[in-house]
């Protein structure tokens, strides 16, 4: 080989281990962002670096604005034993509640659902607990230690939670009478926030979502 030949390939072989570097300093500049991005949310309380299943745990509660859609129907196996499906709540107002007994906002919020759920129950809502990433001991424990009573079941395979786009728990949905999601609320719910989706929810009648969603 020439020694024009050997400068040739030499250049050549440097330009493809320049490439190469390159290429590997992107990826983690890429990787360090990511991990700033993840690190920046939990530091603003939003989601907490614990996760279950691959999912974030929302430590604050907030509303999440969504387009209205038809909540994606379902059919819950019960850990009372009968079985649950979505559309046949139609005509009623409904509020679909994902959690998991290692969540501890699910544990901070349980008391609070249950007691919405005894006042609400009244006039004509709905609720359903899909239980997600759990053992079936481990659920029925949260379940009898905060008495809740309403109906609730797993999500074994998580078909449930990936057709309704779940990012992490508790989330809500609120679906209403013509089995439409009105309203998302992410994390743990305060008292006044509940009551306001609540009612807004019993309200909006057969009409669908009220202006403003």
């Amino acid at each position: 080989m020439t020694g024009a030949g050997r400068a040739e390939t030499r250049a050549s072989h440097g330009s493809r281990l320049a490439a190469g570097i390159v290429a590997l300093a992107a990826v983690g500049v890429f990787a360090l962002l990511g991990l700033l991005g993840f690190k920046l949310a939990a530091n603003a309380g939003l989601v907490a670096p614990r996760t279950g299943g691959g999912l974030g745990i929302f430590t604050s509660g907030q509303f999440v604005k969504t387009a209205l859609r038809q909540a994606p129907d379902f059919t819950l196996q019960l850990f009372a034993g009968e079985s649950l499906r979505l559309s046949d709540l139609r005509c009623k107002p409904v509020m679909v509640n994902f959690w998991a007994s290692w969540c501890p906002p699910c544990r901070q919020e349980a008391p609070l659902l249950e007691q919405m759920w005894r006042e609400y129950r009244e006039q004509g809502v709905v609720f359903v607990g899909v239980d997600v990433w759990d053992s079936d001991r481990d659920a029925r424990t949260f379940l009898n230690e905060f008495g809740v009573t309403y109906p609730n079941g797993p999500d074994p395979r998580g078909a449930i939670s990936i057709d309704y786009g779940l990012s992490g728990i508790p989330e809500t949905y609120f679906i209403d009478r013509e089995g439409s999601i009105t309203r998302k609320w992410i994390g743990p719910f305060t008292e006044a926030a509940l009551r306001a989706f609540l009612d807004e929810l019993v309200a909006t009648g057969a009409t669908g979502a009220p202006k403003g969603t």
